[in-house]
């Protein structure tokens, strides 16, 4: 088609549209098909819509419920792990101060025993320098011949 063609028909600014009866049967037909089909598919359609939109709604708001509760539960999880770990810290140092005690009375009853113990030692090595002491000094006289016996080289008498 040459374009020159064309383009006289639109400079000329005018356009002629008929009106006969096909065109009223298209508006009737439209008109049918539009009361026929908004009951049978566009208010199905439209109720699903709106369905989808109130369960979506629906699942939101629940969502953020149960995220306000895992909230709470959170929240008071973590106070209630913040008070055990407060009471097994009073625990921990009640049982430290028992054990501390417990030490204590051990290492003293040690003491007590080991000075017990230093003691009877020192008892016992007292009573057997007193005795070794009275044997020598009992023997002393029989010693005191013998080295002179051993000294001058003959038996001396008391």
């Amino acid at each position: 088609m040459n374009p020159n063609a064309i383009h006289p028909l639109l400079a000329s600014g005018g356009i002629a549209v008929d009106f006969d009866l096909t065109f009223i049967a298209q508006i009737a037909l439209f008109s049918t098909f539009i009361v026929v089909l908004k009951p049978l598919l566009l208010d199905p359609l439209l109720r699903v819509f709106e369905e989808r939109e109130r369960r979506t709604d629906g699942a939101k708001r629940e969502a953020r419920e149960m995220d306000e509760r895992a909230g709470e539960l959170l929240t008071r999880y973590e106070a209630e792990i913040e008070k055990v770990r407060r009471e097994a810290g009073v625990e921990r140092e009640r049982l430290r101060a028992e054990a501390a005690k417990i030490e204590a009375q051990i290492m003293a009853e040690a003491r007590n025993e080991t000075a017990r113990i230093l003691e009877e030692g020192k008892a016992k090595i007292t009573a057997e320098v007193t005795r070794m002491r009275a044997e020598l000094a009992a023997a002393q006289p029989a010693l005191a011949a013998e080295i002179a016996a051993s000294m001058i080289g003959r038996e001396v008498r008391q």
